[in-house]
C-alpha cells in the first residue's frame, strides 16, 4: 500500500500458483493490484517493467516518510507517533516497548519506536509462540518445584519432623497438579482440531 501511495506497481504471485498462499492473498486484500502472475512469470515481467520510462514522482505522504525513518533507525518519541498511530496495550515481541496501531489501514498494523513492525496476523503468531514457551517453561519449574519439596517431605520424614513432611507432600501434590493442568493446556495447544465450545 505505501509503495502504491509513493506511486509505485503491486505485482503479486497468484495465489492459485502458490505452495501457500496466504502472502499473496494477503497482499491482494491489502492493496490495489496491478499484475497478478504466475511465479514462473514474475522474472519476466520485472525484467520488462524497469525498461519502462519511469512515471512522475508523486510526494512521499509524511506518516511513510515517518515510517520509513523510524525503520532505519532514528530516535523516535512517542509524541512523533501520535500523529500516525495510537498506543495500544501491547509489548513489542522483540524488544518488550510499546507498540501503537498505525492508523492508516487497512491491513491492521503496529509499530514499535525501536522501529519493529508487524501486521496483526503476525503479531498474534508471534504472541502464539510466546505463550507457548511460557507454558513450557512454567510447566518445568512447577514439576521441578514438586520433585523440590517431595525430597523435603521424605527428608523431613528421615528427621522424624512428620508435621513438615505432611506439609511438603501435600505441596508436592499441589504442584503435581498445578503441573498437569499446564500440560493439558500445552497439549491442547498442539491440537489442530477444534473443541466443540468452539
Amino acid at each position: 500500500t505505501a509503495i502504491k501511495r509513493c506511486g509505485g506497481m503491486a505485482l503479486v504471485q497468484d495465489p492459485k500458483d502458490a505452495i501457500a498462499d496466504e502472502m499473496p492473498l494477503s497482499a491482494l486484500e491489502s492493496t490495489t493490484v496491478d499484475l497478478c502472475v504466475p511465479s514462473r512469470r514474475i522474472g519476466d515481467v520485472l525484467s520488462e517493467l524497469v525498461r519502462e520510462t519511469a512515471g512522475a514522482n508523486l510526494p512521499i505522504p509524511p506518516e511513510i516518510r515517518l515510517e520509513v525513518e523510524i525503520a532505519a533507525g532514528e530516535r523516535i518519541g512517542s509524541d512523533n507517533l501520535v500523529p500516525v498511530a495510537n498506543p495500544a496495550a501491547l509489548t513489542c515481541p522483540s524488544c518488550g516497548g510499546v507498540l501503537s496501531q498505525i492508523k492508516a489501514g487497512p491491513p491492521l498494523r503496529f509499530r514499535c519506536q525501536v522501529g519493529h513492525a508487524y501486521t496483526a496476523d503476525t503479531l498474534a503468531k508471534e504472541q502464539e509462540g510466546r505463550v507457548d514457551e511460557a507454558l513450557r517453561v512454567a510447566l518445568r519449574i512447577i514439576e521441578e518445584r514438586a520433585e523440590l519439596v517431595q525430597r523435603m517431605a521424605e527428608d523431613g520424614r528421615q528427621a522424624g519432623r512428620r508435621a513438615v513432611a505432611e506439609m511438603y507432600e501435600s505441596r508436592a501434590v499441589e504442584y503435581r497438579e498445578y503441573a498437569d493442568m499446564i500440560r493439558r493446556v500445552v497439549l491442547q495447544s498442539l491440537d489442530p482440531t477444534p473443541s466443540a465450545s468452539q
